[in-house]
């Protein structure tokens, strides 16, 4: 177990002792085996306007550049993805809320009335493809604009039938849905003007219906809500009025989350708030909002987190550094330990919150934090014996591949103190520094971390470190990998 005691050091600062022991660690929980997944939004596999790199002088009066479609053939970006399978491939976002599937192979250079962009055959197969090769099962929603219904305003199946058919005629399937982008931003996100939580619920019964007779193995996921909070709905339309106007019918009960808005959408954080707690623990406060909603209209179906970053609208300015991996690692640690099945990180190689550089696809320093997490925290999920001191956060998991071994993440957010750890036995040590905390490459154990020449992954070598006390630089992300862990045999 962990316990953690307090020393006083020489200068009067106060560090957290925390003393490890693997035997006394007790499993709480499974998680799903693609509990770390990742988002292509639709609009990067059509070709489209999109959230604008900072590096390409993105800001609130210019929020958007073009770019075509995504390489889903490119040879490092499918190697890069596999590495991270078992995984959901969630291909959604605002743009396919007026997405038109072109079910040809000769589609249309411009879109029907009532849509905004054509998807292709070609460019669905090349999502076919790309989520075999990267070990990843498939997730969308549908188009929900005018074109998709009829006379009285209802939402029709056709589009929807046409992708989940053609999906089926490439020999693959499309795992799980949901039935629009965030309806909760309805107003501005793809459906007709006045549409609201009774129009949803109307189109949700016809959508429930229709999938289970026409894919019966999709599991079926909703709202995908954004924005609810403890006392109201910072959007137009509330879950709770969806969730009301919609009736039972989920499998898995999904929602969306941001910490914030980035520049682009007009909010500006200092980045020194990234590691705060009121920052990190945004993650806990809202999870209670929608499993309280959960609770409330679909008891015991499992949570999905379909779509987060740090910031929406594209990133923050440090997304792309070392920085947000503070946030990145401590969100996936507490959502596993709170029962959340599903993470799907938005997005995998697009703006400033991609895993990838949109533009190389070189891995940023959260692609290396989600490989770390990927190969070292397996699905049975362990109580640390503490939450979080304020500076040390700790979760801890089965080894994904190692019979009664234990890892350890221990996230050190104080920029100036170090903190001590107790080993009860030798561990082996993977400890993520940068330089500068804005900086865009990380050093694992002093080394820093590239692609070789071949765009093979480097080796992940981690530390020997015997049983007694080791320490926590500040600023620092340590994983630890211990033997002897009886609840991990």
């Amino acid at each position: 177990m962990l316990q953690v005691g307090f020393l006083a050091a020489m200068t009067g600062t106060v560090h957290a002792e925390i003393s490890i022991a693997p035997a006394e660690l007790k499993a709480i929980s499974k998680i799903d085996v693609r509990f770390q997944s990742y988002n292509i939004e639709m609009v990067e596999v059509t070709g489209g306007r999109f959230w604008k790199p900072y590096a390409q002088g993105g800001g609130r009066s210019d929020r958007y550049a073009y770019r075509p479609p995504i390489d889903l053939a490119n040879t490092r970006l499918r190697k890069l993805a596999a590495a991270l399978g078992p995984a959901y491939l969630r291909v959604s976002g605002t743009w396919a809320n007026a997405t038109f599937f072109a079910d040809t192979d000769d589609p249309p250079v411009a879109p029907p009335a009532g849509f905004d962009t054509v998807l292709s055959r070609t460019q669905w197969r090349g999502v076919v493809d790309f989520a075999r090769v990267a070990n990843a099962e498939i997730m969308t929603s549908f188009a929900v604009s005018r074109g998709s219904r009829d006379t009285d305003g209802a939402w029709m199946p056709d589009q929807a039938q046409r992708l989940v058919d053609f999906t089926r005629s490439l020999g693959s399937r499309i795992a799980a849905a949901e039935f629009m982008n965030e309806p909760t931003l309805a107003a501005n996100n793809g459906p007709p003007a006045g549409y609201d939580a009774n129009a949803y619920g109307r189109d949700f019964k016809i959508f429930h219906t229709w999938m289970k007779r026409a894919s019966p193995e999709t599991l079926i996921a909703g709202p995908g809500s954004v924005g609810d909070s403890a006392s109201s709905s910072a959007t137009g339309i509330n879950t709770r009025d969806l969730f009301a106007a919609s009736g039972p019918g989920l499998d898995r009960v999904s929602y969306h989350l941001y910490n914030t808005l980035s520049p682009r959408c007009g909010v500006h954080d200092e980045p020194v708030q990234a590691l705060s707690e009121d920052w990190l623990s945004r993650t806990d406060a809202a999870l209670a909002v929608y499993r309280g909603l959960r609770d409330q209209f679909e008891p015991g179906k499992p949570i999905w987190l379909t779509e987060t970053a740090d910031a929406a609208c594209g990133g923050n300015p440090w997304d792309a550094t070392f920085l947000d991996g503070f946030r990145y690692l401590d969100q996936l640690g507490r959502l596993a330990r709170a029962g959340v099945q599903v993470v799907m990180h938005n997005t995998l190689a697009a703006s400033d919150y991609g895993l990838l550089d949109e533009k190389t696809f070189r891995p940023r320093p959260n692609y290396w934090a989600a490989l770390l997490w990927h190969r070292l925290m397996g699905t049975t999920v362990l109580d640390a014996g503490m939450t979080s001191t304020r500076t040390v956060h700790a979760y801890a998991h089965c080894h994904p591949t190692t019979k009664a071994a234990a890892s350890m993440l221990l996230i050190n957010t104080s920029q100036h103190g170090s903190h001590a750890v107790t080993l009860a036995a030798q561990a082996e040590r993977y400890m993520l520094r940068a330089r500068r905390l804005q900086s865009a490459s990380v050093q694992l154990n002093g080394t820093t971390l590239a692609l070789t020449g071949g765009d093979d992954l480097p080796r992940l070598t981690p530390r020997a470190v015997p049983a007694g006390r080791i320490r926590l630089p500040p600023a620092s992300i340590t994983f630890l990998v211990m033997r002897d862990a009886a609840a991990c045999r």
